[in-house]
């Protein structure tokens, strides 16, 4: 497997994000005012994850790896590269109940929907009602 580079989505380069999400998880659509982290190789963006940002905290969502790379560890490195991002203020991820062990060996912890802002509780809800199994964490260290 290729070397990865990880980091930060230079602005310039925020359609492809969207082209990466098309092409493999078509639910997935990034938004400018969201921190987005990549990691590439030599064939591109491989895999990328968002931070949709609130005042207080902000919430792990859209989490992407290549089909052809999945289960290689590749993001497991993509969360260990972007902790700079996740340890600035209290982040928060909904983790198919299917990933739950996958995001807690990166330091998330589940917790109680009740142990939600707000905001996040309505959000959860929806997503649930859509016919998703989505379990809260909290990222903890």
């Amino acid at each position: 497997m290729n070397d990865f580079r990880f980091h930060p989505l230079e602005p310039l380069r925020f359609p492809l994000i969207n082209r990466l999400y098309k092409a493999h998880y078509p639910a997935g659509k990034a938004k400018r005012d969201e921190v987005i982290w990549v990691g590439e190789n030599d064939n591109g963006i491989q895999c990328c994850v968002r931070f949709k940002q609130f005042d207080n905290y902000q919430l792990l969502t859209g989490m992407l790896v290549h089909p052809s790379i999945r289960e290689l560890g590749v993001g497991q490195q993509l969360v260990q590269a972007s902790k700079l991002q996740i340890s600035q203020k209290t982040c928060f991820c909904f983790a198919f109940s299917h990933l739950e062990s996958f995001y807690q060996r990166a330091g998330f912890q589940i917790i109680s929907d009740s142990a939600l802002p707000e905001s996040l509780k309505s959000r959860i809800e929806r997503y649930r009602q859509s016919g998703k199994a989505l379990i809260p964490m909290r990222f903890v260290h």
